[in-house]
């Protein structure tokens, strides 16, 4: 059998800019529904959209909710994982339990493992 192919999506946006927070996730989506591993990997500015409360504030047009889009992309089996250096970067402000439960807390080597497993890597 074939192995899947994986993509993984960084999120280095910040609710700040919410027109850029809901391509990972929608591509995240797609790539699942085609068959594809996904991963949405939050850091920096990034991690702010994954605290609870925050992407309950973001709504754009027609879509959804962020917090509504992060939780179908979970549910269709994408990776939502939240950068644990990115949480000391705010010094302590983000804790993870102020983390959304589909949220899973990796460090900087599960990123660079991540990327270099990956068959393509985009940022926004």
């Amino acid at each position: 059998m074939a192995e899947s192919k994986n993509i993984l999506y960084v999120q280095t946006s910040g609710i700040e800019t919410p027109e850029r927070l809901y391509s990972p996730l929608i591509l995240a989506q797609t790539a699942k529904a085609m068959g594809l591993e996904a991963t949405v990997y939050f850091l920096g500015l990034g991690l702010k959209n994954l605290v609870k409360g925050e992407a309950e504030k973001v709504k754009i047009g027609e879509f959804p909710t962020l917090k509504e889009v992060m939780k179908q992309s979970a549910e269709q089996g994408v990776k939502i994982m939240a950068c644990q250096q990115s949480m000391q970067l705010f010094g302590g402000e983000i804790k993870a339990e102020d983390l959304i439960e589909e949220a899973t807390i990796a460090g900087a080597a599960t990123l660079n493992d991540l990327a270099l497993d990956a068959d393509a890597v985009l940022t926004f």
